[in-house]
């Protein structure tokens, strides 16, 4: 059973006819007991609402850390998914520019190729029109010593 200091406060004693109590000293000792468990109450409540105060921030400094720690987990979530997208971007763009790289390369080689046809096909034009060109020369060779020959014999 709790006791309040009102119950301290309306506490009766019997008075004895011989060796009682000072009523006055009784009542001075109970409103003593009674101002200081007001004053210990008042104290307890004023505790009890710090306490209360301090939970509530403790709770608030629980829940700011686990959001801290989830908004830490999801960005380093963010930060390995961004790495992984940017090396597969980067593989990517490595092998659109090794196949670039290779058509370029077969397309040299091809006109390489075509340029050593064009040049060996020149050659043989050459060699013909030179052949052509003598056999012309020849030929009006022939013809000049022909009228050379028709000259000294008329």
């Amino acid at each position: 059973m709790r006791i309040t200091p009102l119950d301290i406060q309306q506490k009766t004693f019997p008075t004895q006819m011989l060796r009682g109590f000072e009523q006055e000293e009784v009542y001075s000792f109970l409103e003593l007991v009674r101002e200081e468990m007001e004053e210990l109450l008042r104290e307890n409540a004023s505790l009890k609402e710090q306490l209360s105060r301090a939970d509530s921030q403790l709770q608030e400094f629980n829940n700011m850390n686990a959001t801290l720690r989830d908004t830490l987990v999801t960005t380093q979530q963010m930060v390995e998914e961004y790495k992984a997208n940017s090396r597969k971007e980067a593989d990517l763009i490595i092998r659109e520019a090794e196949s670039r790289a290779d058509e370029i390369i077969k397309a040299a080689q091809e006109r390489a190729v075509k340029i050593h046809e064009d040049i060996v096909e020149l050659k043989g034009i050459r060699r013909h029109f030179k052949e052509e060109v003598k056999r012309l020369i020849e030929s009006h060779m022939k013809m000049i010593e022909f009228d050379k020959e028709r000259e000294e014999a008329e």
